[in-house]
């Protein structure tokens, strides 16, 4: 159990970081409003966003957001806590992404079950190009699906070593 705290810990500062800044901008801005940050690039705003990432399937009709945005979230958090327990020790890579996809994942489950809509406020853009806005919680989920690239990749470079390292030990017939 000792391992695991580091992960708890981290996923509490998240999901309280997350709540804290989806509230301060629920009650210091108007659902809609924009304060410049760093003119050209970077915004603070309110949004409402009742889809998943990015603002997708946010027009699908609530029969199907529903149980597509409840209920499968919170089959894949207690599928993810498994594959965390399991990798706690044995991958630090894979139990961080796991972490941060745990952490993204509840702080937005917070939101839908409590308002059915996450809170996004922070929106990049160069010119009027804007990214879709987002939010703490997307950002950790976003880096942990960095982490799990970055796994799939030494791994990948793990196997094929270890593929050249049994052929270079096998005898020529």
């Amino acid at each position: 159990m000792k391992p695991l705290w580091k992960y708890l810990v981290t996923i509490c500062f998240l999901v309280i970081a997350d709540q804290l800044t989806k509230g301060a901008v629920q009650s210091s801005f108007s659902l809609g409003e924009v304060k410049p940050i760093i003119d050209g690039f970077f915004n603070f705003t309110y949004v409402q966003n009742p889809g998943a990432a990015f603002g997708f399937l946010a027009n699908a009709h609530e029969n199907i957001r529903k149980p597509l945005f409840l209920f499968l979230p919170v089959v894949a958090c207690v599928w993810i806590s498994v594959l965390l327990w399991k990798t706690r020790t044995s991958n630090l890579i894979l139990a961080w992404a796991y972490t941060l996809i745990l952490a993204g994942a509840f702080g937005n489950l917070i939101d839908r079950f409590s308002m059915g809509y996450v809170v996004d406020f922070l929106d990049f853009y160069i010119g009027d190009q804007h990214f879709p806005a987002f939010n703490i919680a997307d950002s950790a989920i976003t880096v942990a699906a960095f982490l799990l690239i970055w796994d799939f990749i030494l791994e990948f470079k793990r196997a094929k070593k270890s593929t050249e390292d049994s052929s270079a030990s096998q005898p020529d017939s």
